[in-house]
């Protein structure tokens, strides 16, 4: 994940200002990490504790004794340490792929080196020609009616049409140290799907006009040592359930953070007891 240009950190997570000054845009990835369960994160940071436990048996054993509430603190934080530190590695990942397409220098960055090979390897092997086949990069996507906008990392055309003709793919770079290269979640057709059903999307003087249409979509998964292209569908179906998971984070965001409790009117406190 980049920093798009009219992207904000808000209290409710990430938002787009609208450039025509229209209302706030929820993005993509607010309304599916607000409303769609990710069931692998808990197994995901159980095993980052589980593991910190083994590496050091004699010391985890001994602070449980000297110093038990400083390294429960530690281990409850590790998954959230862990994960942005993940993060921060998938953005430099993006911005080091958002690079090599546009041909400008990138910092050396030996981390990311490793998942810059394998996305080079991805454009040899598809013959990938960036002045002719790449129709954007990094590009913000609104859908002003519903609400939301986000950045898609590759609109690119590919020969995978019938008798070699060019298809404009969609395509989303996901990034791990670990998860095998076939990993898909449930969420991220949904993610493609908003993505592809976005009628504009944002130039670089801020105007808008109407988005390149892609033909498919797909995820690109990034290894330190291998490369995989799936494609994952983005029809009606995902977009809709994608509506569904708007329609969620929308009335989450928007719910009180607290509800009054009710009280009999002769009871201490209530605001219909009558003064005595």
């Amino acid at each position: 994940m980049t920093d798009p240009k009219w992207a904000i950190a808000t209290e409710r997570g990430r938002y787009y200002t609208d450039p025509a000054g229209g209302p706030d845009l929820i993005s993509v990835t607010n309304v599916l990490s607000t409303a769609v369960h990710k069931p692998a994160l808990v197994p995901w940071g159980a095993g980052l504790v589980a593991d910190a436990v083994i590496a050091d048996p004699i010391t985890i054993a001994r602070r449980a004794r000297t110093e038990p509430t400083r390294l429960r603190r530690e281990l409850v934080a590790l998954p959230h340490g862990n994960a942005e530190r993940a993060r921060n590695l998938g953005t430099r990942i993006h911005n080091r792929a958002q690079a090599i397409v546009l041909g400008v220098p990138y910092p050396a960055d030996p981390e990311v080196e490793p998942y810059a090979i394998q996305l080079a390897r991805f454009f040899r092997l598809w013959r990938v020609d960036f002045d002719r086949d790449v129709e954007a990069v990094e590009t913000t996507v609104l859908n002003r009616r519903h609400g939301y906008a986000g950045t898609g990392d590759l609109w690119l055309w590919l020969p995978t049409g019938p008798h070699g003709r060019r298809q404009l793919w969609l395509i989303d770079y996901k990034t791990s140290a670990k998860k095998p290269a076939t990993v898909v979640y449930d969420e991220q057709p949904l993610q493609l799907a908003a993505l592809r059903h976005a009628p504009e999307w944002l130039l670089p003087d801020d105007s808008s006009e109407p988005a390149a249409k892609p033909t498919r979509t797909a995820l690109l998964n990034l290894r330190p040592r291998s490369h995989r292209l799936i494609e994952v569908p983005s029809g009606r179906p995902q977009f809709r359930a994608f509506l569904g998971a708007l329609a969620d984070a929308r009335y989450l965001h928007d719910a009180p953070a607290a509800y009054p409790t009710i009280l009999p009117p002769w009871a201490p406190g209530s605001p219909d007891r009558k003064a005595a």
